[in-house]
């Protein structure tokens, strides 16, 4: 498939996702049309880039449906200079659109458990030319206290609980979004407050499991 082939498609996916009003803020809009989703999904899956549904990466890893990823940036509502933690890196898609909204500013940090897969990831966000995006490995249901507090988490993995660490991690007044479930998952939104936690869904979805000692057992 061509540049303009894909060029169409992904428009053709970003006016799907507005219409349907999954995409609603402009600045989610535009990193949507920045960010090459085709950069980060298998080689042989690059025609099926701007289809609506989720794409295996390898190590039994998705990138989520655009859909999902739109429902739940919007959700975040992630502002210029914003420094955000990522649960999940996957291929760094999410991380990407992130760091188009928080820009040079901002940082997005964003943790995968699946070594590989970071290693991968690094690459193609260096080959990318993103410098305010930092991949690293480990347990990502322990966060990464080294960098908090944040004012955004994002969650792209579902676990059986919100943990316990990323809720310490979160600003007074900072957003989590992140699924809740075993098989068919909630999204919940979380803001921090001085008095305590505010919660409400955004609907079902589905997500591969958060592994970790806040997670799912391996």
């Amino acid at each position: 498939m061509t540049d303009d082939m894909l060029a169409e498609k992904k428009e053709m996916l970003i006016k799907h996702l507005v219409k349907a009003g999954h995409l609603r803020t402009e600045r989610v809009i535009q990193a949507f049309r920045r960010v090459p989703r085709e950069a980060f999904v298998p080689e042989h899956l690059i025609d099926y880039a701007y289809v609506d549904e989720p794409l295996p990466i390898g190590e039994g890893q998705t990138i989520s449906q655009p859909l999902t990823i739109a429902d739940m940036t919007e959700a975040l509502e992630p502002r210029p200079g914003q420094k955000i933690l990522e649960i999940g890196a996957g291929s760094g898609y999410q991380a990407a659109i992130l760091a188009e909204i928080v820009g040079s500013k901002g940082k997005v940090i964003s943790v995968e458990r699946v070594e590989k897969l970071a290693k991968e990831t690094r690459q193609r966000i260096a080959q990318l030319g993103y410098k305010n995006i930092k991949i690293v490995t480990g347990d990502g249901s322990l966060g990464y206290a080294r960098k908090a507090p944040y004012d955004r988490i994002i969650v792209t993995c579902a676990a059986p609980f919100v943990p316990e660490p990323l809720k310490e991690q979160l600003k007074i007044s900072g957003v989590m979004v992140i699924p809740v479930g075993s098989w068919l998952q909630q999204i919940f939104k979380i803001r921090k407050t001085a008095a305590g936690f505010e919660q409400k869904s955004i609907g079902f979805y589905q997500f591969v499991p958060l592994i970790g000692e806040h997670g799912f057992n391996p």
